[in-house]
């Protein structure tokens, strides 16, 4: 099967980010996404879960978004500008994807 090279990106953030950070992506060209809750972690403040929240709107998301590779710093600096002046994790690796007309 054939595949083409791309970019997958990660985006950690705060929940009440969510809607600014998926407009900055669909602004940079992103074609979709997809946005799951975070149950927990540990970073430098120590570990936190979910259900340790007293609201859901303290909580994280992940953005994942699969980009070609030409458009992956734009991606990456629609993540920052939103990201800038607040807690987040960015990853950017390497993968492959089938039928590259969709990214």
């Amino acid at each position: 099967m054939h595949t083409e090279p791309a970019q997958r990106i990660e985006i950690v953030i705060e929940s009440p980010l969510q809607e600014r950070l998926c407009r900055a992506l669909d602004r940079a060209g992103v074609t979709g996404y997809t946005v799951l809750p975070v149950l927990g972690g540990r970073g430098r403040s120590g570990s936190w879960t979910r259900e340790g929240q007293v609201s859901l709107a303290a909580g994280m998301v992940t953005v994942l978004c699969i980009t070609r590779k030409e458009r992956a710093d734009a991606v990456l600096e629609a993540a920052f500008a939103v990201l800038e002046t607040h807690r987040g994790v960015v990853s950017v690796s390497e993968c492959s994807v089938v039928r590259d007309e969709r990214f």
